[in-house]
């Protein structure tokens, strides 16, 4: 079932709001007073969906990160030959929310022992991944990880990989808020893909941060 749902979707999407523009590598300087993480999650559209609702989130762009091929197009990193995943990069205030709290909303937004991808999507480019910008992001991220894998929660090992942040491309226009630009067909998606019912199994209902 890999990228059958997705490719389906994107295709619909990118015949509606036309031909894809190449993609250029953004620097993860955020503006004063605010800091920037990065999640991949699978799907980016679903992850961008869950932290776009946090509160003290200025902006999260999806993208890919963490490949060998400068300027990668989403028919590139789809294809698995790029070595990107798909990620987003989210921008907040520290003072409204903390990069721990934004980390334990990560786990709530993903399967955290798919080795192979998330959900209906595999290959490398869907895998799960917390990339850190700076000791501290890093520090916070292995030791929610351990405590994550330590807690009993989980029947398999956490295979979610945390990595260097690296130049980070943003997906083209279409990709951006395609929860809200194509609503009926990202929950197709969505269900379809059995991401819902999925995280409902191994988290319940979690309680988000503080909504926008």
């Amino acid at each position: 079932m890999r990228l059958l749902l997705r490719n389906l979707v994107a295709l619909a999407a990118l015949t509606y709001w036309g031909a894809a523009a190449a993609q250029t590598s953004q620097p993860s300087v955020p503006p004063p007073g605010q800091a920037v993480a990065t999640f991949a999650g699978g799907c980016f559209w679903c992850m961008e969906e869950a932290y776009e609702k946090v509160a003290g989130v200025s902006s999260v762009v999806s993208g890919f990160m963490g490949g060998t091929v400068p300027n990668p197009t989403y028919k590139q990193v789809s294809g698995g030959s790029t070595g990107h995943a798909e990620v987003v990069q989210v921008t907040f205030d520290p003072a409204k929310v903390s990069y721990q709290q934004l980390v334990d909303w990560f786990w709530m937004n993903i399967d955290p022992t798919d080795a192979s991808g998330q959900f209906c999507d595999k290959g490398s480019e869907y895998r799960s991944g917390i990339f850190f910008h700076g000791e501290e992001q890093k520090q916070i991220a292995q030791a929610s990880k351990e405590k994550l894998q330590a807690s009993g929660k989980l029947k398999q090992p956490v295979a979610t990989e945390i990595t260097p942040a690296g130049a980070f491309y943003t997906a083209e226009d279409y990709h951006q808020d395609y929860y809200k630009k194509s609503a009926a067909r990202y929950q197709y998606y969505k269900y379809g893909c059995g991401r819902a019912a999925r995280l409902e199994q191994i988290w319940g209902k979690p309680t988000p941060p503080p909504t926008q």
